[in-house]
């Protein structure tokens, strides 16, 4: 029975973390290859003596692609479904790593990022979508952080299996694409309801703004940031000095501190106006940043304390900012929201590597950290110039908002086959509610 179906005869919905069990142990799996990748492709390609402007290049083709796979994967969800969608973006995304290894050079390399980006971003979507099919705004941020935890875990733990073989060989390219394969399993044998064919209702990026100014603008500087960390982290690691492990460890604390605080992050913003969750995020996370470039001359231990604060901080920024603009849309919206904001969140990340490759070769490693106080600075600023223009939406409409639905019955989730009745718009609708 769908969630859709069980709320029509009055029965209770499962546990939104229990009825996605099989979509998040896929995506554990799939980022413990995409985890690998990331950081192999960017240590190689160092290792190569690719110039920092190249490496950036090569790891922005992943981006380009992701804008191409948001814009189509909404279609092939209509067409073809989630679980065929997920399987066949899986297998080719598990093909191109295959390619990287066999042929190094740095044209292979961008094309097969590139193809890699198309094949993840449709993964996302699916990903996204079936979350919010589950997700009530009650518990949509708490929903969100669990699925961004499980995958910041894959991300970070595979930091480590670099240590399994050389860099150099083609060994960590096949493990690579081992785990992306493997991370169909549990969704194609799964028995869990899933999301049906998909219907959406159109989304324009104007309306999306105009409900959410911060919640776009966070949406792109988390693209920024992530995009940085994950593609150059390794690059300045290197070029710090590190060695292997050394660069495996760096990753790795980096990745694994976004585990740690998605969860508190996300279950606080449920609890009190996300504007407030997010400025008090970014301005902590500019702090750290700003006092790495300041105080370079600290132990290693120290720096790596400081560099999983700052990426524990600035990595919850895209699912505080999706959860904050889903707060202000209807259900029918929400799919084509999802692809609207992962397009946002890829364009701006395809600058990331590119803006930092070129800033690392004029002025070193240390333009690393600055520019990454950079962003989440300006967008502290950013925040606290919304919350002058609007005033909070209070707990006591949003509650209302809630209780709105027919008794026993959960928030209202994305129909994939119909357009939904719209619900009440009693915060949504608000100017006061925009910010």
């Amino acid at each position: 029975m769908t969630p859709r179906a069980a709320r029509r005869t009055g029965t209770v919905p499962l546990n939104p973390i229990l009825s996605t069990w099989p979509l998040l142990l896929g995506m554990g799996v799939l980022m413990l290859g995409a985890g690998l990748q990331s950081t192999l492709l960017g240590l190689r390609a160092s290792l190569e003596g690719f110039s920092p402007p190249v490496t950036g290049i090569i790891m922005s083709g992943y981006y380009v692609g992701y804008l191409l796979g948001t814009a189509a994967a909404p279609r092939l969800l209509r067409q073809v479904g989630h679980i065929r969608v997920f399987a066949a973006l899986a297998a080719i995304a598990s093909a191109a790593i295959i390619v990287q290894g066999l042929l190094v050079n740095p044209l292979t390399w961008a094309a097969m990022r590139l193809l890699t980006g198309v094949c993840f971003a449709g993964i996302y979507v699916v990903a996204e979508s079936w979350l919010n099919d589950r997700a009530s705004r009650a518990n949509r941020g708490r929903l969100l952080a669990v699925y961004m935890l499980i995958l910041y875990v894959g991300l970070g733990t595979s930091q480590f299996l670099l240590l399994l073989s050389t860099p150099t060989s083609t060994t960590p390219f096949m493990l690579v694409s081992l785990l992306i394969s493997l991370a169909m399993v549990p969704i194609v044998v799964s028995a869990q309801p899933l999301p049906e064919g998909v219907a959406p209702r159109r989304v324009r990026y104007r309306d999306l703004y105009r409900n959410s100014p911060l919640g776009v603008v966070a949406v792109c500087a988390s693209g920024l940031v992530s995009s940085t960390i994950f593609s150059m982290g390794p690059v300045y690691a290197h070029r710090s000095g590190l060695d292997t492990s050394g660069v495996a460890a760096f990753m790795a604390v980096s990745i694994c501190a976004a585990v740690v605080t998605q969860y508190p992050v996300g279950r606080l913003s449920d609890r009190m106006d996300r504007r407030t969750v997010i400025a008090a995020v970014c301005t902590l996370a500019t702090a750290v940043a700003a006092s790495l470039v300041v105080f370079r001359a600290m132990p290693h231990a120290l720096l790596l304390v400081l560099t999983g604060c700052f990426s524990g901080l600035a990595l919850t920024l895209y699912s505080l900012a999706v959860s904050h603009v889903n707060d202000k849309l209807e259900p029918s919206q929400m799919v084509d929201a999802s692809s609207a904001l992962l397009r946002m969140n890829g364009s701006a990340a395809a600058f990331g590597p590119v803006i930092m490759g070129t800033l690392m070769a004029l002025y070193g490693p240390r333009a690393y950290f600055s520019t990454l106080a950079s962003i989440t600075g300006a967008l502290t600023v950013y925040d606290l110039w919304r919350k002058s223009r609007r005033r909070a939406v209070s707990r006591s409409p949003r509650g209302a908002f809630i209780r709105a639905e027919p008794q026993g019955l959960p928030a209202p989730t994305v129909d994939y086959t119909r357009p939904a009745e719209p619900p009440p718009r009693a915060v949504a609708a608000r100017p006061d509610a925009r910010v």
